[in-house]
């Protein structure tokens, strides 16, 4: 049973794509069976640039543990970069 359990958000910043480096301006987080992960189900994050659509969409599918601990080192790396940087 899919769960349709999804999340938009805004961001600003680039991702690399088989194309090559391209603006992303949108994330969509959701919880549902993965496209290629051998997973049941997974987190998967989608960054695309909103004004060019799908061809610029790139995706993630992870397991639910590893978006945990992704979610873990994404806030130390801000929390230490910030403090060294001086931005805290």
């Amino acid at each position: 049973m899919c769960s349709y359990i999804t999340e938009r958000i805004a961001v600003c910043g680039s991702a690399k794509g088989a194309a090559g480096w391209m603006a992303v301006d949108t994330a969509t987080i959701y919880f549902d069976h993965p496209y290629h992960a051998p997973l049941d189900h997974s987190l998967n994050i989608d960054f695309v640039n909103a004004a060019e659509g799908a061809p610029t969409r790139v995706a993630v599918e992870l397991s639910a543990a590893s978006a945990r601990a992704l979610v873990e080192k994404i806030l130390a790396a801000l929390e230490q970069g910030e403090r060294a940087h001086g931005e805290v």
